[in-house]
């Protein structure tokens, strides 16, 4: 069975760009287009992974992973940062928020999927 990925990001081409590679790679993805989506979905669903944006609208990132760790069925999932930021005091709050890593954007494809599979093992 094919691990479940969320995909949260309000950048529509980000959403497909991510989506793509993750099924093409095997993976089942569901997609979310901010925070306050993404919970919605999360309510409906249970994901192995999450891959989340930090600035978005209605609901940020970070604030997102925080929701998520106070959720019973997913405060254990795996919660990705692809973000543009890359300054320390971000990745600071993310880790403070629970977020297991950080991948800036731009990214490359490979190296994506090698984060993935090393945080599903």
């Amino acid at each position: 069975m094919a691990k479940k990925i969320l995909v949260v990001d309000d950048s529509e081409s980000i959403r497909m760009l991510v989506s793509t590679i993750l099924e093409n790679a095997g993976f089942e993805v569901a997609r979310a287009i901010d925070g306050q989506d993404a919970l919605q979905v999360l309510n409906e669903n249970l994901f192995n992974l999450i891959i989340t944006d930090l600035n978005m609208p209605r609901m940020d990132g970070i604030s997102l992973i925080e929701e998520v760790r106070v959720t019973p069925h997913h405060n254990r999932v795996p919660i990705l940062m692809l973000t543009t930021e890359s300054q320390a005091s971000f990745k600071e709050k993310a880790r403070n928020a629970g977020a297991t890593g950080w991948i800036v954007k731009p990214f490359v494809a490979d190296n994506l999927l090698a984060v993935i599979n090393k945080v599903l093992r």
